[in-house]
């Protein structure tokens, strides 16, 4: 498949908007070998990986055109200048407030359950801001509720969102790693999406935002196609 949703494209960076279930880089395996990357490259050849969202979540993912602009974007979102905000139902009532909460809690490998990560004092910082915007009724579960919340995340580290709300009580409905099965069997999906990416344009300085707009149905659960 070479199906891509581009969302920008000029000559150093390309925007894209990335369905679930397929991969950013290739994995192990010829039944991998599928992803966003090598879609991209078919057309774009220069096309590089920056950063990646995982395999089940959707949503902006930003390529660079070249080794510099490679570079020049790795270190943007190394120091932390690029915008991220991700959409998620997660499980549960969360208060609503116009103020953030911060989850901070170290994560590190989970080894003898890779690919899972886990909260661990001696792991590596990690730091999300997230806001409640309401809670709802699922409907493949009356007797549950849930909650749709705003995301931020201000590191980067693997599967951060997802275990970080999973810490506190609240794991995103779908998730197969970190939900309970009764919570994971309440979404088609893992009910996570990438909406906001803004960063400078590293040869414009201009700031450039992008938006894109979650896929699925918060309250039945279910997902579709960008």
């Amino acid at each position: 498949m070479t199906d891509l949703h581009l969302i920008h494209e000029d000559a150093h960076l390309l925007v894209f908007d990335k369905p679930a279930g397929l991969l950013c880089v290739p994995g192990r395996g010829e039944d991998k070998q599928d992803c966003l990357s090598a879609r991209a490259q078919q057309r774009w050849p220069d096309a590089l990986v920056v950063h990646r969202l995982d395999m089940s979540t959707s949503g902006l993912v930003v390529m660079a055109r070249g080794i510099d602009m490679q570079r020049a974007l790795g270190d943007a979102f190394a120091r932390r200048e690029v915008h991220k905000r991700y959409e998620a139902i997660v499980d549960g009532v969360l208060p609503i407030s116009a103020e953030w909460a911060t989850i901070d809690a170290p994560l590190m490998a989970d080894w003898p359950r890779r690919p899972s990560q886990k909260i661990d004092a001696a792991g590596k910082p990690s730091v999300t801001r997230w806001r409640a915007l309401g809670p709802m009724t699922l409907q493949r579960a009356q007797e549950r509720m849930a909650t749709h919340v705003l995301l931020e995340p201000l590191t980067g580290r693997t599967h951060q969102l997802r275990v970080h709300l999973a810490s506190v009580g609240h794991a995103i409905i779908g998730d197969a790693l970190y939900a309970s099965e009764a919570v994971r069997q309440l979404g088609t999906r893992l009910m996570l999406h990438s909406t906001v990416l803004a960063l400078v344009h590293p040869v414009t300085r201009q700031t450039i935002r992008f938006e894109s707009v979650a896929p699925f149905d918060a309250r039945t659960g279910s997902g579709r196609t960008p």
